[in-house]
């Protein structure tokens, strides 16, 4: 389907002699026409980066909503604006199906297309535009097919990751028929889930699936504060329930994509679509109520579970990925995309129970003492060496000693003491879940 894309964006190229973009409504990359102009300025910035990056930059995507191309029915011409980084004018071709926008079609004008009849009710249009706009709906039929599809995957996909164990084998037969009928999936063939959390969970059933190499189904789960619900055991629990301490945080959609490995031991296309989900303007959950337009709640990350040959284990895959998503988050050299594999003892920490936190470390998790707090965890991530803890906070060896005086005198807990720096350690680490 993707090659049917590119054929129908070649075929506008070709008929209107310009350099023509495909993106879906998300503004993501679908297909491109060839550029044969010898001007290198044709290619400004905006479409240079949709090529490279695959996606819009927000505020390329908040100049062009501006025209109001989500409500159009015909093309439109956006001028151009170099604080936005667009040097040149646009055609734009909705991409629309049965009332339903599902993307663009963007004509790069260089001044030729000027006296180009778009149509309107005083002329018809160009009979080159008329084509053109033919192959855009042809296109959006495309689209709206890939759509139901992928929303049809979704709902299979959500069915067995928020399974239990005993209607897991169902769940993943359904899976599985599901595949195979829409991508020709072969059994057997390595796969893994991705979580992007948090997630704007707004319209993902029925938006097409970026263009990326081994991205089969993707679909927003809820993730609830606490373990698992019911008194059911761990391994047992719906897996779109949240998990481990990192249930402290509050409730918040996730997002879970499929992802098709070339090996097991190779994550690569995992990362490849981690890194392309993030850029998505859904990343980051809904937009805030307040503040600035368009502000998300918080940081967006991703998480890697192990790869399976067995449709049965992507539930444990996904409670891998998401616990490697809270991981990311609450600890900067994880992220932003952080695999299971790869998180050490934040793989313990996830997996626990949400406890209150320990009485004598209560006191040092107060904002007041915020300074404190990052002193004791540095000294504890260096394995106690003084040292490299001063040179890491960039203060002299006598104030190091006089923060960690401080810490010991707030909690009780003596830091020369094995079992007190690790409680003291695992409390710090927990907090930051």
């Amino acid at each position: 389907m993707r090659g049917d894309y590119q054929q129908l964006v070649d075929e506008i190229s070709a008929a209107l002699g310009a350099p023509a973009t495909l993106e879906d409504r998300d503004f993501g990359l679908i297909a491109f026409g060839a550029h044969e102009s010898e001007d290198d300025e044709v290619m400004d910035p905006v479409r240079t980066r949709s090529i490279l990056q695959r996606r819009s930059s927000a505020a390329v995507r908040a100049w062009f909503e501006a025209f109001g191309i989500a409500r159009a029915t015909a093309p439109l011409r956006i001028p151009p604006d170099p604080a936005a980084g667009v040097f040149k004018g646009r055609i734009c071709l909705p991409v629309r199906h049965r009332g339903v926008v599902h993307g663009y079609v963007w004509l790069l004008d260089d001044g030729h297309l000027t006296d180009l009849e778009l149509g309107g009710a005083s002329a018809p249009p160009d009979p080159r535009m008329a084509q053109a706009m033919e192959n855009a709906a042809r296109i959006g039929a495309l689209l709206a097919d890939e759509s139901r599809a992928g929303s049809e995957l979704a709902q299979v996909l959500r069915e067995l990751l928020t399974s239990r164990a005993a209607g897991r084998a169902a769940a993943a037969a359904a899976l599985r028929d599901a595949l195979r009928d829409t991508l020709r999936f072969t059994p057997g063939t390595p796969l893994t889930l991705v979580a992007v959390l948090p997630w704007d969970a707004a319209a993902t059933d029925t938006a097409p699936l970026p263009s990326l190499p081994g991205l089969l189904a993707a679909c927003p789960l809820p993730t609830a504060a606490g373990g698992p619900p019911d008194g059911a055991d761990r391994p047992d629990a719906p897996a779109g329930a949240g998990s481990g301490a990192a249930g402290r945080a509050r409730t918040e959609p996730a997002l879970a994509a499929l992802v098709r490995l070339r090996q097991t031991g190779s994550l690569t296309p995992a990362h490849t679509a981690a890194e392309h989900l993030l850029r998505s303007p859904r990343a980051g959950g809904a937009p805030s109520p307040a503040g600035r337009a368009g502000a998300r709640l918080s940081r967006a990350a991703a998480g890697i579970g192990l790869a399976t040959r067995e449709l049965t284990d992507l539930a444990t895959s996904w409670r891998q990925a998401l616990d490697a998503a809270r991981a990311a988050r609450a600890e900067p050299r994880l992220g932003p995309v952080a695999a299971w594999h790869t998180l050490g003892a934040y793989r313990m920490l996830t997996a626990l129970p949400a406890t209150p936190t320990d009485p004598a470390v209560g006191p040092l998790l107060a904002p007041a003492h915020a300074e404190l707090a990052r002193t004791a965890e540095a000294f504890l991530d260096c394995a106690g060496q003084a040292g490299r803890t001063a040179q890491q906070l960039g203060i002299h060896r006598q104030t190091l000693y006089y923060r960690l005086g401080r810490v010991e005198k707030l909690t009780g807990l003596d830091l020369d003491e094995g079992a007190d720096r690790l409680l003291l350690h695992m409390a710090l680490k927990a907090a930051r879940l």
